[in-house]
């Protein structure tokens, strides 16, 4: 539409010091000439746009006519653009990005020069590193279904390595600290849940729609210590002092202990399940249970499976 066209000239305008008459068209998909015409009209509304002529040239607003920013401190609009860049990081999204350019015409050009030297003190990136591009584009297709209502078809591993084929219909994506996940109905347990996106194999949109539920809402999900209490144990473990920075980084800090000759220990209460024992299988010979004693005959069993993967090595 026209209208929207306009809109987001002027945004543009408001946010570049000078762009041209073909790269506004390109952008926009429409003739030179009917950005000439949009220019004209936007003049005749009071906005005012110089044209300049050469090669360099292009349209460009006055340097006095910015957007009124009065409620918000430039430290704010810095963060607020640092979160919007953020979320594109990690979501294709067009209306993201006309958000970010709205967001940035609440800076003066000379406040965009400062803050470019100085930072805004913050980073946001919810594509965490690593990530392939088949998980940004798993993300994306959640949110078309999530727009459309369509369900999607998806290949789910759970937690114990089983494989599962569902049919789900998606509501919500979820960011918990870097890990995405979806919230949706599930159609054969008939019933909502959170799927975790990097354990959804493979995942196809269908064609087929789904009427909208009432879903549950997204904070029912908050932690409780409750659903793990049958879980936990008490444990002592013993790393070596070279992996004290993956110790750090894993366990609580009120569970860790440096000892004098400078092995770390750990003790508390954890969850004893397979991420636990693939967790201490991942440190090799670099950590050892103390307690409980069932735990430690585990990771000798799942170690000796190992090493017979390897029995008939001629070495």
């Amino acid at each position: 539409m026209k209208i929207d066209r306009l809109l987001a000239i002027t945004v543009l305008l408001l946010n570049r010091e000078r762009i041209s008459a073909k790269e506004l068209a390109d952008r926009f998909e429409v003739s030179t000439k009917t950005i000439y015409r949009d220019i004209d009209t936007l003049c005749q509304s009071g906005i005012p746009i110089a044209a300049h002529q050469g090669t360099s040239g292009g349209f460009e607003i006055m340097e006095q006519y910015t957007i009124n920013r009065q409620f918000l401190s430039l430290k704010e609009i810095a963060a607020l653009i640092a979160a919007v860049k953020g979320v594109t990081s990690a979501v294709d999204d067009g209306m993201l990005e006309q958000l970010l350019e709205k967001v940035k015409t609440l800076l003066r050009k000379s406040d965009r020069i400062d803050g470019a030297s100085r930072g805004t003190g913050m980073v946001f990136d919810f594509n965490p590193w690593g990530q392939s591009a088949a998980a940004r584009d798993k993300i994306n297709k959640l949110r078309q279904a999530i727009e459309n209502s369509l369900r999607v078809s998806i290949q789910y591993a759970n937690r114990d390595g089983s494989e599962s084929e569902r049919v789900i219909e998606p509501y919500n994506l979820i960011l918990k600290g870097y890990l995405w996940y979806v919230q949706a109905f599930c159609t054969s347990k008939k019933e909502f849940r959170v799927f975790r996106i990097s354990r959804i194999q493979e995942l196809r949109l269908l064609t087929e729609p789904f009427v909208l539920r009432e879903a549950p809402p997204v904070d029912r999900y908050a932690w409780d210590s409750e659903w793990s209490k049958d879980k936990e144990q008490e444990m002592v473990l013993i790393f070596h002092s070279k992996v004290r920075y993956r110790v750090e980084d894993t366990y609580p800090p009120d569970f860790i202990t440096i000892l004098e000759d400078g092995r770390v220990q750990v003790k508390g209460k954890l969850i004893v399940d397979e991420w636990f024992y693939g967790n201490l299988l991942s440190y090799g010979d670099g950590v050892k249970v103390e307690q409980p004693v069932y735990a430690a005959v585990e990771i000798k069993r799942r170690a000796q499976n190992i090493m017979e993967q390897y029995a008939n090595l001629d070495i």
